[in-house]
């Protein structure tokens, strides 16, 4: 049971993750979502900037302990996404850049949703 709970934070913390960078196209067609989505994407660029650890990985190796299972160390990004993203372990830098691309999609994703809706009030 708690290697099931582990795997489903796996999937949620994913999830997040793909909302923060991807969660301003959402805004695009459903300007209220932009209530949830800012505050994900703030804390999605303040973990990269700072080097902070999402609390889900740490509940996650919990419930990998309490499974018998081995825990990981570093964060969700360098454990499960890094070789997605980069060869190498993640650096610092590397978590500027993660925070900088989630940053700048975002700010594109609003203009285009503030245009949108701009167009459709002056209708």
């Amino acid at each position: 049971m708690y290697s099931l709970i582990a795997d489903a934070l796996v999937v949620a913390h994913f999830l997040f993750i793909v909302f923060v960078v991807g969660g301003g196209l959402l805004v695009i067609y459903w300007p209220r979502a932009a209530c949830l989505h800012l505050p994900a994407a703030a804390w999605g660029a303040m973990v990269e900037f700072t080097g902070w650890f999402c609390p889900l990985t740490p509940l996650e190796n919990y419930f990998r302990n309490l499974a018998g299972e081995a825990s990981y160390s570093g964060d969700f990004v360098a454990q499960h996404l890094l070789f997605l993203i980069y060869p190498e372990n993640l650096t610092r830098e590397a978590q500027f850049v993660l925070g900088f691309f989630v940053v700048f999609i975002n700010i594109v994703l609003y203009f285009i949703a503030v245009k949108k809706h701009r167009r459709a009030c002056a209708k």
